[in-house]
């Protein structure tokens, strides 16, 4: 976990912004960006110290190509591949996971140099957590 956090802080504030905007966009694709959505990509913001005046930024809705033009200039590959593994998780937190929220993952993979092979092993290991949770609910009588 340490790894992960340290690829992430080791960015410069662009492009972390860049990393959040991207949270931001997929959140919004199917057309609502509700309360808790923001709440999870602000809390993100402040454990990745970006200054509280660039919430604004994070938030504004753009394009999927000024998204992916953005993500571009993330070169850490560790930390390119955390955005994917968050994406694949924040894709799933409500069941569904739309074909453009699959293109979209794939499109921000392929602009970090992320290989489709590898972003497709991420998201099978993202399913298995959230399947191994839900799992865990059951067995300890959480539900």
């Amino acid at each position: 976990m340490e790894k992960q956090f340290d690829a992430i802080m080791s960015m410069n504030d662009e492009a972390k912004i860049a990393y959040l905007k991207a949270f931001t966009h997929l959140a919004s694709i199917d057309g609502k960006f509700d309360d808790n959505e923001k709440a999870y990509i602000k809390s993100l913001a402040e454990q990745y110290l970006v200054p509280a005046e660039k919430m604004n930024e994070i938030f504004k809705i753009e394009s999927d190509d000024a998204i992916i033009k953005a993500v571009s200039s993330i070169k850490n590959r560790r930390a390119s591949l955390e955005l994917i593994k968050e994406l694949c998780f924040l894709a799933h937190t409500d069941d569904e996971l739309s074909d453009e929220e699959t293109l979209f993952i794939g499109r921000i993979g392929q602009a970090m140099g992320v290989e489709l092979e590898k972003i497709e092993q991420i998201s099978n290991w993202v399913i298995d957590r959230i399947i191994s949770a839900e799992e865990a609910k059951v067995i300890f009588e959480e539900v």
